[in-house]
């Protein structure tokens, strides 16, 4: 039978007996019931200066717990975002605070830690092709407060924001950048549209980094691609090789030049030089062949034949007093080079006739060969 049903006396839940309802104790008659049993009597003054010393108590040890509870720490990483009564009060750097428990709350936010948000699928490019795709975006909180109350979830932003400029930049391009050249591209493109994309939240996220990660073709044509960059290797390797020999040849190349414009600056000084030294010997000879004409004229004309004929294989036979035809193995003479001979150079005042010498000894200096008078003298003999 439940207690305040007609009929149930005594079981009052309020201490009525007797059935009188009297309704829930005066908290007068509470705070006498505690001081009695602190060692008051319950009335008078000394248990109203009892019950009030402890309540002071009570309070102060209230007062230090709440105290207390307003000590926290904020560490190097983090940054911490206070709110006053729901509104924005700041941020906190790290370190040990204190705050008002039940006004302000604090919010702590790792800002030095990088993120990732990976983001892949199988996307159709500007080609109508689909290729498989794989990014992966690193990112640093930069604003705490925009981090948290910008929006409901700032990571989910950031992985839908990542999925659509992804998808986005690979639907503008072809399947072979995508695949094999244009990977840099792709991964700058995607940077910029993403932030283009974030920047209208403002969700207090800074993009680090962003990482494409290689892309794979349809398996039906994974063959053919694999093929294709295989080539495109040896294209570059080629490429390589021919610069590395362009440089290795460019330096020789120059110094050959060099060395031939050296050598024609020499040989022009030289020609120079020698048609100076032959205009001053031409000078030098002009006064004795004016002086004598004949003597000078045969003169020049025994040393261009003595010049032309040294270094010239040649036999001269006189056979005109002697009738007698000489053996001589020509075969061999020609093979052997004849020794070097000195120059001549004969004296201006001697008078030698050209149509008197009978055998010529090329190399032979013109002072040691008989005279006329000589060869007269000989004959006679």
């Amino acid at each position: 039978m439940a207690w305040n049903e007609p009929g149930n006396k005594g079981n009052d839940p309020w201490g009525n007996k007797g059935g009188n309802d009297k309704g829930p104790p005066d908290l007068d008659e509470v705070f006498r019931n505690l001081s009695k049993r602190f060692g008051g009597k319950g009335n008078g003054s000394s248990g109203q200066n009892f019950s009030s010393f402890s309540l002071i108590i009570i309070l102060a040890i209230a007062f230090v717990v709440w105290g207390l509870s307003g000590l926290y720490t904020i560490k190097e990483a983090e940054r911490g975002v206070a709110l006053r009564f729901g509104q924005h009060n700041g941020e906190v750097g790290p370190g040990l605070h204190w705050k008002p428990t039940f006004i302000d709350e604090i919010y702590p936010v790792d800002v030095q830690s990088v993120r990732s948000v990976p983001s892949s699928g199988s996307m159709l490019t500007s080609d109508e092709n689909v290729v498989k795709v794989e990014l992966d975006v690193q990112y640093r909180i930069s604003d705490a407060y925009a981090y948290l109350f910008s929006a409901v979830d700032a990571n989910a932003s950031l992985r839908e924001a990542t999925d659509s400029a992804l998808r986005y930049v690979i639907g503008h391009n072809k399947m072979d950048d995508i695949l094999t050249t244009g990977r840099d591209a792709i991964r700058r493109d995607t940077w910029k549209e993403l932030e283009r994309i974030l920047e209208p939240y403002k969700l207090g996220l800074a993009i680090v980094d962003v990482n494409f990660l290689p892309a794979r073709p349809p398996e039906e044509v994974k063959d053919a691609f694999d093929d294709a960059i295989s080539a495109q290797e040896d294209e570059q390797r080629f490429i390589r090789e021919a610069e590395a020999y362009a440089r290795e040849i460019e330096p020789k190349a120059r110094g050959e030049v060099e060395r031939m414009a050296q050598q024609a600056n020499a040989y022009k000084e030289r020609e120079i030089l020698e048609a100076r030294g032959k205009v001053a010997r031409f000078e030098l000879l002009l006064p004795e062949y004016q002086a004598a004409p004949e003597v000078t004229r045969k003169r020049l004309y025994l040393d261009a034949m003595q010049q032309v004929m040294t270094d010239t294989n040649k036999v001269i036979i006189d056979a005109k007093n002697n009738g007698n035809l000489m053996y001589l193995p020509l075969d061999k003479l020609m093979k052997e080079k004849p020794a070097t001979m000195p120059d001549v150079e004969p004296k201006p005042q001697q008078n030698v006739n050209s149509s008197s010498i009978s055998t010529t000894r090329i190399g032979e200096p013109l002072s040691e060969r008989p005279s006329r008078e000589e060869r007269a003298r000989q004959g006679r003999e």
